[in-house]
């Protein structure tokens, strides 16, 4: 395509592609801090009800005297004596604990602060009967994610990524500062909201800005870097979340950064490709000269002209003037397919995902070796993925992927929950699954729409993805119904969604779609070659037919 030949003519990937993909890359690096951030600044530590005032305690200074016991012979977290006790501790087994009068804590809580010093659920009393509070945080979190996917990946279109990324950078940084010195539970959740949005627009942006000012043959290469920085961001959060117990110090050392990245992304450079679809060519031909000047490009920068670019471009110019919108994705028939498709992934992966990732101390062992576990088999599984990719095509990783998380997940629904090694590894075993099946769908989706629509179809694939990130905590509770409930659940939806790719075109080795009519053409191309190959067929056994009649 007449772009991907501009883009080799100024350098391909040069100093400009360089700088630029690692400074947009950097800031994803806290992408995995934000949106598992939760799973430490929310933690539930140990926690029993606060005495009475002036309360006496046993002969041996034992809680036991107002504390009723559970089965495991700890103190119970929602409950007291509404009198001291006298005699042995009781436990639930025993009919007198069952008779003894007891009241809620009515005083507040004592928190075992061994392990994390402070957090969201210990400053504002986030248990017992307000234990759901703690899950709505997140659930707004997320959101915000959904909300800013809709918004930006829109606005970003309109506007340019650079515009966006500019923005979003800043609202991450101010959003995440105030959530760090919120006073109140109710502006907490706001806050994060907010981030949420900014977030999820930085992540869509960050791909589609990356992945326009690349070369054809590097752009598997593009996505699997952005899936290793996020992976990495992993092994960050839990190195930051141990050395850092409090929750708001966290929460202030994530977003600080930001007003770095918000400083230098005004030297950002917008995607030409973007401006060539607005008909800008003026600003097309300045931003390629320009990137030819870093590239060491500059005689070949001089050679071209707007004159030049309309020749070249002329395709993309002439039926890439009319605004798409996110109505066109179910209007145009060769859009509506990609779009419903596309959708099934998105949530499939994230409902997923998020179902076994935001319930680490679920596993029993250390928050902190989970979170680092799980960001661990992100590298090979990430690698595979990357091979996969550039041997075989998107298709087969993305079918590959979702198709063996949800049999990992499966299996250990079925597994006793006392074999604790085989059900962990599955776990993890899964997640690296989905996290590839995350790398390849961003990839996969920004090369499948063509750019007039671009960062509006990822905009709307994140947004489904968001609804499977809300969903998944609602999932979690039909643990309540029947235990495995969750996981037969989570394991279904992405084996049923890999079906999905079998209606997708393979886009390994082709260029980007720059207008719907390039879809078109994609299909028809496609219907041309079985048809091609079948004339061909018939030609050769026409001729054999004649050989045979000469003979």
């Amino acid at each position: 395509m007449a772009f991907n030949d501009l883009l080799k003519q100024v350098g391909a990937v040069g100093r400009f592609q360089q700088i630029q993909v690692a400074l947009v890359v950097l800031p994803l690096l806290l992408m995995a801090s934000h949106n598992t951030l939760q799973n430490f600044t929310a933690a539930i530590p140990a926690h029993h009800c606060r005495l009475p005032p002036n309360a006496s305690l046993g002969p041996d200074g034992d809680l036991g005297a107002w504390l009723p016991q559970d089965p495991q012979g700890r103190p119970e977290s929602c409950l007291r004596f509404t009198t001291r006790q006298r005699g042995p501790p009781l436990t639930n087994s025993t009919t007198a604990n069952l008779t003894e009068p007891t009241e809620p804590c009515v005083d507040g809580w004592v928190y075992d602060n061994s392990t994390f010093q402070s957090t969201i659920v210990t400053e504002w009393d986030l248990v017992c009967a307000h234990r759901a509070l703690r899950q709505l945080a997140q659930s707004l979190y997320m959101v915000g994610v959904l909300l800013g996917a809709m918004s930006f990946g829109h606005l970003a279109d309109r506007l340019g990524r650079r515009k966006v990324l500019i923005l979003n950078y800043l609202q991450t940084a101010v959003s995440g500062t105030c959530a760090a010195y919120a006073p109140n539970f109710p502006l907490y959740c706001t806050f994060r909201l907010l981030s949420g949005m900014s977030l999820a627009s930085i992540t869509i942006n960050s791909m589609t800005i990356n992945v326009e000012w690349m070369p054809i043959h590097t752009r598997a290469c593009m996505g699997t870097l952005t899936g290793y920085t996020y992976s990495l961001g992993q092994f960050l959060l839990a190195g930051l979340a141990y050395a850092v117990p409090h929750w708001r110090h966290l929460q202030l050392l994530v977003s600080a950064p930001f007003y770095a990245f918000f400083l230098y992304s005004w030297f950002f450079i917008e995607s030409a490709r973007w401006l060539s679809c607005r008909g800008r060519l003026d600003l097309t031909l300045s931003t390629l000269q320009r990137v030819a000047r870093i590239n060491g490009k500059q005689a070949e920068g001089a050679k071209l002209s707007v004159e030049v670019l309309r020749t070249s471009l002329q395709k993309e110019l002439t039926l890439g003037k009319g605004q798409a919108s996110a109505m066109d994705l179910l209007r145009c028939p060769a859009l509506r397919r990609l779009f419903l498709c596309l959708s099934m992934l998105w949530f499939a992966t994230s409902f997923a995902y998020y179902g076994l990732v935001m319930d680490l101390q679920g596993f029993g062992v250390s928050i902190y070796l989970i979170q680092v576990i799980f960001g661990a088999i992100d590298l090979p599984a990430k690698l595979v993925c990357f091979l996969v990719i550039n041997s075989l095509g998107r298709r087969p990783a993305q079918a590959a992927s979702l198709l063996l998380a949800g049999i990992c997940i499966l299996m250990n629904a079925v597994i006793p929950r006392d074999q604790t090694i085989v059900r962990t590894s599955l776990a993890v075993l899964g997640k690296g699954c989905l996290a590839s099946s995350f790398n390849c769908i961003f990839l996969y989706t920004g090369e499948l729409y063509p750019t007039t629509i671009r960062q509006t179809g990822l905009g709307m694939g994140s947004t489904l993805a968001r609804v499977g990130s809300i969903v998944s905590p609602l999932v979690s509770m039909t643990t309540e119904l029947y235990p495995t409930a969750p996981l037969f659940i989570f394991g279904t939806v992405p084996v049923a969604a890999s079906a999905a790719t079998a209606l997708l075109p393979e886009t390994r080795g082709r260029p980007l779609p720059d207008t719907v009519q390039d879809l078109d053409s994609r299909r028809v191309g496609r219907r041309k070659q079985p048809e091609q190959e079948q004339q061909k067929q018939m030609a050769l056994l026409q001729s054999a037919t004649q050989e045979i009649n000469g003979l």
